[in-house]
C-alpha cells in the first residue's frame, strides 16, 4: 500500500484528493445520513426522506443542456463557479434550524427549497468533471487515481460521521444541527482553495464545437458505452434507495436507534471503502474492471440479503451486525464505483466526450433520485404490511431489501455482457485475493 501511496502522478493531481477530501467533509454532511436526522427530527415521512435523497442526483439532468457551453469557459472556472455558489447555499442552510419562531412543517418545506437550488447548482457545475479528470490524468495512472481518491473520500467521510455523531449527541437540539451544517459550509469553503490549485485543461475542438446539435441517439447505440449505460442504471435501481432507508429503519419503532449511535454504525461503511486501497491496490489496472465490478456484486448481493433477514426479524440488529454490514457495503460502493468509473473513461471516444459522460451521468443519476423516492412510496404504502412466510416476517423494510436483491442479480447479469478488451476473467482475480494474496484463506505448503 504504501508503494501505491508514493506513487507519482503529474504535478498538480495530489490538489484533486485534498480538494476531494475537504469536499466530502462538505456533502456528507448536507447529501447524507445528518441531513436525513435533521429532516426526521422535523417528522418527515418515508417518501420524504426518499425525495431529499433523490434531488441530487435528479437535478443531474441539467448536464445535458450545460454540457454544450463547455467549450466557452474553461472546466476549471466552470467547476469554480458552481461549487463557489453551491457552498454559498450551505450558509443557508445553516439558518433552517434557528428558524424556531417557524413550525416544523414549515422549516422542513423551506430546507427542501434550499436543498433544490443547492442540487440544481451542483447538478448543472458537475457535467465538467469527467471531462476535467479524463483531460489531466493520464490513462495509464486513471486506476491508481480512483483507488487514491477513493482513500481520501472515505477518510473524510468517516471523520465527518464521527464528528456528527460526537456534536449530535442522543437528542440534538436546533442549535447543535445548526453548527453541525456550518462546519459544512466551510469545509466547503476550503474545498475550493484546492480546487482552484488543480492544472486546468485545454479545451479541444471537438468541445469548441459542442453547441451543433448533438446524435444523442447514435451516443446512446455505441455497444461498449450502452451496456455499461444499462449497468449503471439497474445497479442504481438497486441500491439508489438503501442509504436512505436503511438510517429510516435504524431509528423506526423496529430498533430505535440513537441519532449519534446511527452515525456511528454507519460510518463503518467509510472503512470499507478505504480498505479498497489496501486489498485493490493496483489491482484494478492489472486486472481490469469487469472481474472488480463482478465482485462487488456479488458481495453486495449477500449484504443485501443480510438486510433482509434483519428487517424479516431472523438476526438481531445489534450494532456490532449492523456496523459489519456497513463495512461490507462501503467496500462494494468503492470498488463497484471505481470499476465502473475505470471502464467509462476508457470505453468513451474523444470525439463527444462531454455528451457521453453527460449523457451516462444523467440516466443514472435520474435512476438514482427516483430510486429512493419510488421505495420511499412503497414503504409507506406498505406501512401496515405484517405477514410471515418461509420464517421470515414481511414487512415495508424486508420486502424493500428482497426487491433490492432481485435487482442486484439483474446488475450481475449485465456485468457479464460488459465489453472490455484487456479485462481478466473473475477467477483470475478471486485466485490473487484469495490465494495468493491478502485474502488467501489457507496458508500455502
Amino acid at each position: 500500500m504504501s508503494d501505491l501511496l508514493r506513487k507519482q502522478l503529474p504535478p498538480g493531481l495530489n490538489n484533486f484528493f485534498w480538494f476531494a477530501f475537504f469536499n466530502a467533509l462538505s456533502f456528507q454532511i448536507i447529501l447524507s445520513s445528518p441531513m436525513l436526522l435533521y429532516a426526521k427530527s422535523l417528522d418527515a415521512s418515508a417518501t420524504v426522506l426518499g425525495l431529499l435523497s433523490g434531488m441530487m442526483p435528479l437535478l443531474v439532468i441539467f448536464q445535458i443542456p450545460a454540457a454544450k457551453h463547455l467549450g466557452r469557459i474553461s472546466y476549471k472556472r466552470f467547476l469554480l463557479l458552481g461549487w463557489g455558489t453551491r457552498v454559498a447555499f450551505i450558509f443557508f442552510i445553516a439558518l433552517v434550524p434557528l428558524a424556531g419562531f417557524l413550525k416544523d412543517p414549515t422549516r422542513l418545506v423551506l430546507l427542501l427549497a434550499i436543498l433544490f437550488a443547492f442540487n440544481l447548482t451542483r447538478g448543472i457545475a458537475s457535467c465538467a468533471w469527467l471531462p476535467w479528470v479524463s483531460a489531466v490524468v493520464p490513462e495509464e495512472s486513471r486506476g491508481i487515481y480512483l483507488v487514491r481518491d477513493a482513500l481520501f473520500v472515505n477518510t473524510a467521510s468517516l471523520l465527518t460521521f464521527w464528528l456528527s455523531a460526537m456534536m449530535l449527541g442522543n437528542q440534538p437540539t436546533d442549535w447543535q444541527f445548526s453548527a453541525l451544517f456550518s462546519f459544512s459550509a466551510v469545509a466547503g469553503v476550503v474545498s475550493l482553495v484546492f480546487m482552484r490549485r488543480i492544472p486546468d485543461a485545454p479545451v479541444t475542438a471537438d468541445v469548441k464545437q459542442s453547441s451543433e446539435p448533438v446524435p444523442w441517439g447514435a451516443i446512446a447505440q455505441f455497444k461498449p458505452f450502452r451496456r455499461l449505460l444499462w449497468l449503471g442504471i439497474v445497479f442504481a435501481l438497486a441500491t439508489g434507495g438503501l442509504g436512505t432507508f436503511i438510517v429510516s429503519w435504524l431509528r423506526s419503532d423496529a430498533v430505535k436507534m440513537a441519532e449519534n449511535q446511527v452515525l456511528l454504525v454507519i460510518s463503518a461503511q467509510f472503512l470499507g471503502g478505504m480498505s479498497t486501497l489496501w486489498l485493490l491496490g493496483e489491482r484494478l489496472d492489472r486486472y481490469g474492471s469487469r472481474p472488480v465490478i463482478a465482485l462487488g456484486l456479488l458481495l453486495g448481493l449477500g449484504v443485501i440479503d443480510f438486510w433482509m433477514l434483519l428487517a424479516g426479524g431472523i438476526l438481531t440488529p445489534t450494532p456490532a451486525v449492523i456496523a459489519a454490514l456497513q463495512f461490507a457495503m462501503g467496500f462494494v460502493g468503492s470498488i463497484v464505483g471505481m470499476g465502473v468509473m475505470r471502464l467509462l473513461l476508457a470505453v468513451v471516444p474523444a470525439m463527444g466526450k462531454n455528451h457521453f459522460f453527460a449523457l451516462y451521468s444523467v440516466a443514472t443519476s435520474l435512476t438514482a433520485g427516483l430510486s429512493p423516492v419510488l421505495w420511499g412510496i412503497m414503504i409507506d404504502g406498505l406501512a401496515r404490511v405484517r405477514m410471515r412466510w418461509l420464517g421470515l416476517e414481511w414487512n415495508s423494510y424486508s420486502l424493500f431489501f428482497a426487491a433490492a436483491a432481485m435487482l442486484m442479480l439483474v446488475t450481475l447479469w449485465l456485468c457479464g455482457r460488459l465489453v472490455e478488451q484487456k479485462a481478466a476473467r473473475l477467477e483470475a482475480l478471486m485466485r490473487d485475493l484469495f490465494i495468493e494474496g491478502p485474502l488467501r484463506i489457507w496458508p500455502r505448503g
